[in-house]
C-alpha cells in the first residue's frame, strides 16, 4: 500500500476514511453505553492472552481469536471489491468497519453471549472488554489492508493456515465458531471439550 492510498488525497476518500473512524468510535461508545468493561477486570493490559478458557480471554489486545478477525478483513475486502469495485478503497474500508462494528456490538449483547455459553466451547464467556473489541476491529482493518495488497492466492493461503493452526491448537477457529453459533453439532462440541 502506498502512502497515497493510506492517506488519500481526494476529499471523497478522506470523507470515507473519516466515516470509518466515526464508525469505529461509535462502536466503542455503544459498547460503553451497553456496560462493557473498558479493560480486563484484572486491572492491566497484555498484548497477548494465550489462555482460551480463562477470564483473560477476549479482554486484552490480542488472543487466539485475533486470526479470525484478520480473516474477517480478508472477507470484507473481497465483499467490498465485489459490490463497490469502483469506489475508493476507503469506501470499502468504511463498509468493512460498519460490518465489523455491528458484529462486535451484537457479539457483546446478552443474546449472543448466552448463545456462546450454551452452543459453543466458550462456556464461561462474558463478552469482550471494550479494548479487546476495538482491537478486533483494528485487526480486521489490518486484514483488509493486507488483502488489498497481497495476491489472492496468498490471502487464501494465510486464511487457511490461520484456520488450521487455531483449529489444531485451540480446537476452535472462525469456521467452527460460526458453525457452533448457528448450527451446533454435538460431535464438534465433544471434540472441542477435549482440550
Amino acid at each position: 500500500m502506498t502512502a497515497a492510498e493510506f492517506f488519500p488525497s481526494s476529499s471523497s476518500s478522506r470523507r470515507w476514511l473519516l466515516a470509518a473512524l466515526i464508525l469505529f468510535l461509535l462502536q466503542i461508545a455503544i459498547l460503553y453505553v451497553m456496560g462493557r468493561i473498558p479493560i480486563c477486570e484484572c486491572g492491566y493490559v497484555k498484548f497477548w492472552e494465550g489462555g482460551v478458557n480463562t477470564s483473560g480471554n477476549s479482554q486484552h489486545l490480542s488472543d487466539w481469536y485475533t486470526p479470525s478477525h484478520i480473516i474477517h478483513g480478508f472477507l470484507f475486502y473481497g465483499l467490498g471489491w465485489l459490490i463497490l469495485r469502483r469506489a475508493p478503497l476507503t469506501a470499502r474500508l468504511s463498509l468493512a468497519v460498519l460490518i465489523e462494528a455491528a458484529w462486535e456490538i451484537a457479539e457483546n449483547s446478552p443474546l449472543i453471549i448466552d448463545r456462546y455459553r450454551t452452543a459453543t466451547m466458550a462456556l464461561g464467556y462474558t463478552g469482550d472488554s471494550i479494548l479487546n473489541s476495538a482491537m478486533d476491529t483494528v485487526f480486521m482493518a489490518l486484514g483488509f489492508f493486507a488483502a488489498s495488497r497481497l495476491p489472492v492466492w496468498l490471502t487464501i493461503a494465510i486464511a487457511i493456515f490461520f484456520e488450521l493452526a487455531t483449529g489444531y491448537i485451540i480446537r476452535d477457529n472462525l469456521t467452527l465458531n460460526v458453525l457452533m453459533l448457528v448450527w451446533p453439532v454435538d460431535a464438534v462440541r465433544v471434540w472441542q471439550g477435549g482440550l
